[in-house]
């Protein structure tokens, strides 16, 4: 059985004194949890103070994105080097903003991929279509294009630890989320092309999140899916309260 795996991404939120108070309040709540993998995603500025906060928590830290190389003159940018000096044990990599906002491309995502397993650290893969790829019936087409395009020369015993978040555009940020049987019905379709990809045996042990305005009355009914194994949390990993209660229902 897939071990479920609930991911905050905080985006471009939060002061440090706002984001301490999140990181300690969420170690209140949910220190007694067990049977799922939690992980905050702050802020590059913010890591190395949330890192000292949950050190030895139940709480992994994660962070929003990583470069491909291992240093360099590349402005802005933060190695995966540098973020596992500060405990940082996930990498979002090939977020949906990411890919509309900044330009990130299929050759990027694999390059970041490749890094963050090269340095021993988890990388939770996004892929997803956005509404106008949605309504010309191009989700299965999208979403295959950025497994392969993502996923391309790496190999098997690398990509077994790949962490896949199913991000339909449409449903982030705007209160609107695919219903269980939509996202499973997509969910099922990455787990067979990890299958043609690899295996059969590698696809069933990946783990594939549901991002798309996961909220605490709606992850019940999404994590009971098959193949549904977490989700990766925007807006309301924000607050105390329903970031762990959604943590708490996600637990069988």
């Amino acid at each position: 059985m897939r071990r479920p795996i609930i991911a905050g991404n905080w985006k471009m939120y939060k002061t440090i004194a706002d984001a301490l108070e999140l990181a300690n309040g969420l170690k209140r709540e949910l220190y007694a949890i067990k049977g799922v993998d939690i992980v905050i995603a702050p802020g590059f500025t913010l890591l190395d103070e949330i890192s000292d906060v949950i050190s030895g928590s139940n709480i992994n830290l994660g962070a929003q994105n990583a470069h491909w190389e291992a240093e360099g003159a590349f402005t802005g940018e933060a190695s995966v080097a540098q973020l596992k000096e500060l405990d940082v044990k996930y990498i979002i990599i090939g977020h949906s903003e990411r890919r509309q906002f900044f330009g990130e491309t299929n050759e990027g995502v694999n390059k970041r991929i490749k890094a963050v397993l090269s340095g021993g650290l988890i990388p939770i893969m996004c892929v997803g279509e956005n509404l106008s790829q949605r309504e010309k019936g191009n989700t299965f087409s999208v979403v295959q294009d950025h497994l392969r395009g993502g996923l391309e020369g790496i190999e098997k015993e690398e990509a077994k630890d790949i962490i896949f978040a199913y991000e339909p555009v449409w449903a982030i940020g705007t209160g609107k989320t695919a219903t269980p049987a939509e996202a499973q019905e997509v969910h099922g379709f990455i787990r067979k092309k990890l299958a043609e990809i690899y295996d059969n045996d590698t696809a069933q042990s990946m783990r594939i999140q549901y991002g798309g305005s996961v909220k605490p009355d709606n992850i019940e009914d999404l994590i009971k899916q098959e193949d549904i194994d977490g989700a990766l949390v925007g807006g309301a990993s924000l607050k105390v309260d329903s970031f762990s209660e959604i943590v708490k229902k996600s637990v069988g």
